[in-house]
């Protein structure tokens, strides 16, 4: 296994590729600047023809990329020279990169295009990629949008921006084969002769019935090893696994972990198959998720871009902060109460960090399992009050163990046996506390209405930095000052 920090081969070349780029709108802009000083005309001609060399050999190199990269590329650019990169992009290839882009960067790409031109972009898309692009527009930029967009795949589009975000149907591609199970394996290798080539991730033909109601999948492996002669109904899966259109999408996630599907169709609320999900949309959406919540976790909104305007991002981070300023006045406070006690005691002001940070790590390694559990459905009534117990006595046994030990360290710098009960107490009720808010900031979030993951580590730091230092100076207070 390699270093987690180890760069790999791929993102050096990414990196040098971004390098590249760089580089070649520098000297761009430099030519620019220079063109508008100039007086001569005959440099004028010779500095446009370096230029247009230069944007000839920018918009090559962006050729070979693929469009996952050119969105990579884009994101790491600030917003004049991604605007200078994104206009050499082919308009054949912008569609794809747009859907590989970032909400926020793919919003700042597109607000300055007519919607004409954004329509003349996604004619090359599926329309459930279509659907995936709009989805991310404004409202009113968005039915401009559609407006322009070829009536079949309108309707289509349409259809797929009916479900919820969070829905299976919002995430389904509707590119799929499907036979009948009265056909014959010949005539299905024909059907894929004829359609060829195959929508991506194919691994299995989806069975209907006339009414177009699943009846099972046809495995492609039994496609071409069964005999040609034998019925479909002969050789499928009749019982597959399969999706609901308003199924939650965490719970197709977890299905495709579970089962190690590639893909599995989805159908309507009579059975009938309207599409299919597929491996790629579900990484895409583990990912998401992934960074989502990482960003919620610390109160940043999903997709802030990072070179959006110093004060759209200032106001991101605004309400956060103004809560942390509030609950870090109010620990200040805790240890302004008990000064004297510290005057006296100095030994206790390089105490107090270490019983906070053991606090802040156990409350957040709790946190995250239950996070967890809440998202996987597992943390009913029952269980709750099993987990709180659990924690419990985690916290307990730890706080004895790592207190003992915090303590002789302290008895052998300090001297004083009744400093080092103090942080032996202090530490076994500190992450008792910690333990607790791990489970009870997230639940109480959740029962409020609110995104379980929104700020909760802000709110557990609040927590545990607050009741460390009244915890410590407190239990100090009464067995040293007697």
């Amino acid at each position: 296994m390699t270093d987690s920090t180890e760069t790999t081969p791929h993102h050096r070349h990414l990196e040098h590729a971004r390098a590249q780029v760089i580089e070649l709108l520098s000297r761009q802009a430099i030519e620019v600047e220079l063109l508008s000083r100039s007086e001569n005309r005959k440099q004028d001609v010779v500095a446009q023809l370096v230029a247009r060399q230069h944007q000839a050999a920018l918009s090559q190199r962006l050729a070979h990329f693929h469009p996952a990269d050119i969105a990579f590329v884009l994101e790491s650019l600030e917003p004049a020279a991604r605007e200078m990169a994104w206009a050499l992009v082919r308009p054949e290839r912008r569609g794809a990169v747009l859907l590989e882009a970032s909400d926020m960067v793919r919003r700042s790409l597109v607000e300055h295009m007519a919607p004409e031109e954004i329509s003349a972009v996604v004619r090359t898309l599926d329309s459930d990629d279509i659907a995936d692009l709009v989805s991310s527009l404004p409202d009113e930029q968005r039915a401009e949008v559609l407006e322009h967009v070829d009536r079949a795949d309108q309707i289509e589009v349409r259809s797929v921006l009916s479900f919820p975000d969070d829905s299976v149907g919002a995430m389904m591609d509707l590119d799929y084969i499907a036979v009948r199970e009265d056909t014959t394996l010949e005539a299905v290798h024909r059907l894929l002769r004829r359609k060829k080539p195959l929508p991506p991730h194919t691994n299995e033909i989806i069975v209907v019935d006339r009414n177009h109601t699943l009846r099972g999948v046809l495995p492609l492996d039994k496609l071409l090893l069964e005999e040609p002669e034998d019925e479909v109904s002969k050789v499928m899966l009749p019982q597959p696994t399969y999706f609901y259109t308003d199924d939650r999408d965490r719970d197709a996630v977890d299905a495709f972990e579970k089962y190690d599907l590639i893909s599995a169709p989805v159908v309507n609320l009579h059975k009938q198959v309207v599409g299919r999900l597929t491996v790629d949309a579900v990484i895409d959406e583990i990912n998401e998720r992934a960074q989502n919540e990482s960003l919620r976790q610390v109160g940043l909104p999903h997709g802030e871009d990072l070179y959006e305007p110093v004060l759209k991002s200032g106001r991101n981070r605004w309400p956060w902060l103004g809560l942390n300023l509030v609950t870090s006045f109010a620990s200040s406070r805790v240890i302004g109460n008990f000064e004297n006690v510290i005057v006296q005691f100095a030994a206790l002001a390089t105490l107090i960090p270490i019983i906070a940070s053991l606090g802040g790590n156990t409350g957040t390694q709790t946190m995250e399992l239950v996070i967890r559990a809440m998202a996987l459905d597992q943390l009913g009534s029952a269980r709750l009050r099993r987990t709180f117990l659990k924690e419990f006595l985690i916290a307990l046994l730890n706080g004895s163990l790592w207190g003992a030990a915090l303590g002789t360290v302290t008895f052998l710098i300090y001297g004083k046996w009744q400093l080092s009960l103090v942080i032996y107490g202090a530490m076994i009720l500190e992450l008792i506390v910690a333990a607790f808010a791990g489970v009870a900031i997230p639940v109480a979030l959740k029962r409020l209405g609110r995104d379980p993951i929104m700020g909760s580590s802000v709110l557990l730091t609040a927590t545990t930095d607050t009741m460390g230092f009244f915890i410590f100076l407190g239990l100090a207070s009464i067995f040293l000052m007697s």
